[in-house]
């Protein structure tokens, strides 16, 4: 007789345990599972059963989520149609949820796919073999929520208790025996971020110098072996600090708060003063987000696309409003536009000028109507880009107008103007910081603290040529230096011509006519 020929099935096993405890084991509960699914596919060899050699293994996994590394892997080899029978040790290794195992179910039954489980007999392919597998599976999900019912109410006990129930550990801390201790280096950084918002008032101000002190988050590595840290303080980061009440020897949970076991790091008296002020501060900002008289909330961004909120000042009883820059406000002034600050009053008649001069048909309308024609408007130097809801662009030319007064020196007559006026303040305090920086490179070169111009140009971001014209003001003479510094040089000599006088100081006196 002639055998018919059996058709080879390619079996994948799938093994999955929720906890790594245990996995370091030579023999662990994957193994376990494994082996018993070889032994049930080899008992069906001859109905052409074989293994596939490669392993999907997901150790410290839950059934209750799909997102598992190798179950993905099986899901992109069944796609792929290299899988025909999906061996597991008990259903629930696969899922304990009814919602996913439907959509696995629907997935192997369009990719013509078997799956078995070794412990439990049923065929999928039969109605009552659906219905077995979704009873097992409801008592599956069922104990699933159970035990996590049974967790959170032993995590909200000990909580209640003081301990540590894990989580991200807090700056300043170390997790160890489900209990925090004190890192004194960090804890110290934390002590002194309190001192300085005290002392500051504003979390954008202290990210600000925190940077500029090159102060950043402390490098870390957590139990699962991930780096964190080693950058600036974000303004989250420190709004997320300055209101942990891990820091004073407590733990909240749920809206409850409890004294914690651990030892606190901020005195709680320090505590208190930074939650009032950081409420002052939240107060004030729902008031200053109550409606108010600026036409333009929402519609303004400045040059490169930073949005312009408004703001005021106010001097004695007079109120001055504003639109500021976005980037201005978080302290990231240098990625403002060109344009980061204007009048309020100012740039709304502009505005609304050239819209009753633009929409003819809106020229009877009060301002709040026209404002609310507009859908954006552009801030640059000599020019508003005024867009409208319909899509038309109108461009209205504005000047800003200074925002400090012009000063000037009065001199006596019969003097020549460009030699007797002398140098603005501004022109002389910079003179005096090139003239500083000049003599303290050249006292870095002279002791060998640094070994040439090309190092002091690297360091400090700038070409060698520049680093060589600052140096030669180190050597201008004192009588040219005190005259600077007592306001007497003329108006009209800059950096560059003192950094070109010659070497002799009477030669120097002579070119500068002093």
């Amino acid at each position: 007789m002639i055998q018919p020929a059996v058709l080879a099935l390619r079996c994948a096993i799938y093994t999955r345990v929720s906890t790594e405890h245990g996995l370091e084991q030579e023999f662990n509960s994957l193994d376990n599972q494994r082996e018993a699914a070889e032994a049930y596919v080899k008992s069906q060899a001859h109905e052409g059963w074989r293994c596939l050699p490669g392993r999907y293994d997901d150790g410290g996994f839950s059934g209750g989520s799909m997102e598992r590394p190798a179950l993905q892997r099986l899901l992109a080899e069944i796609a792929a149609r290299r899988v025909d029978v999906v061996v597991v040790y008990k259903v629930d290794r696969l899922t304990r949820s009814l919602s996913d195992f439907a959509k696995l179910v629907e997935l192997f039954d369009a990719q013509g796919v078997s799956f078995v489980s070794v412990t439990q007999s049923f065929n999928t392919t039969s109605s009552m073999g659906r219905l077995t597998l979704n009873v097992l599976l409801s008592f599956a999900q069922f104990e699933r929520e159970v035990t996590g019912e049974r967790i959170r109410d032993k995590i909200a006990a000990s909580k209640k208790k003081g301990i540590w129930m894990g989580g991200v550990v807090p700056l300043g801390y170390r997790a160890s025996d489900r209990a925090l201790h004190v890192v004194e280096e960090h804890a110290a950084l934390i002590r002194e971020v309190y001192d300085r918002y005290l002392a500051l008032g504003s979390v954008t101000r202290l990210a600000i110098e925190l940077q500029d002190a090159n102060i950043v988050v402390p490098e870390r590595v957590d139990g699962g072996g991930r780096s964190s840290g080693g950058k600036p303080f974000s303004r989250g980061h420190l709004y997320a600090l300055l209101q942990n009440r891990v820091y004073v020897g407590q733990l909240s949970h749920k809206g409850r708060v409890h004294a914690g076991q651990h030892p606190p790091i901020v005195d709680p008296a320090i505590f208190d003063a930074v939650k009032t002020q950081l409420a002052a501060h939240a107060h004030r900002k729902d008031r200053s987000n109550t409606p108010s008289e600026h036409l333009l909330t929402g519609r303004l961004r400045d040059d490169r696309g930073h949005a312009m909120s408004p703001t005021h000042a106010q001097k004695g009883s007079r109120r001055y409003r504003y639109y500021v820059s976005q980037a201005v406000q978080q302290g990231r002034k240098q990625e403002a536009g060109s344009i980061a600050r204007v009048p309020a009053a100012e740039i709304e008649a502009v505005i609304i000028k050239a819209l009753r001069s633009g929409t003819t048909a809106l020229s009877d309308s009060s301002d709040a109507e026209l404002v609310e024609t507009i859908r954006e408007v552009t801030v640059r130097p000599d020019i508003l880009d005024i867009e409208l809801v319909t899509g038309e662009l109108i461009q209205a030319s504005w000047t800003r107008s200074p925002t400090t007064r012009q000063r000037e020196i009065i001199v006596p007559s019969g003097g020549e103007p460009d030699r007797l006026r002398p140098a603005r303040s501004l022109d002389r305090t910079r003179l005096l910081r090139a003239i500083a920086l000049g003599r303290g490179w050249l006292d870095e070169i002279v002791s060998g603290r640094i070994a040439n111009t090309d190092a002091i140009a690297s360091r400090e971001g700038c070409s060698e040529r520049s680093v060589r014209m600052t140096l030669s003001l180190a050597f201008l003479s004192p009588e040219i230096v005190r005259t600077i510094v007592q306001g007497g040089l003329p108006r009209g000599i800059g950096l560059s011509q003192l950094a070109e006088q010659p070497a002799s100081w009477h030669a120097q006196h002579d070119a500068l006519g002093l």
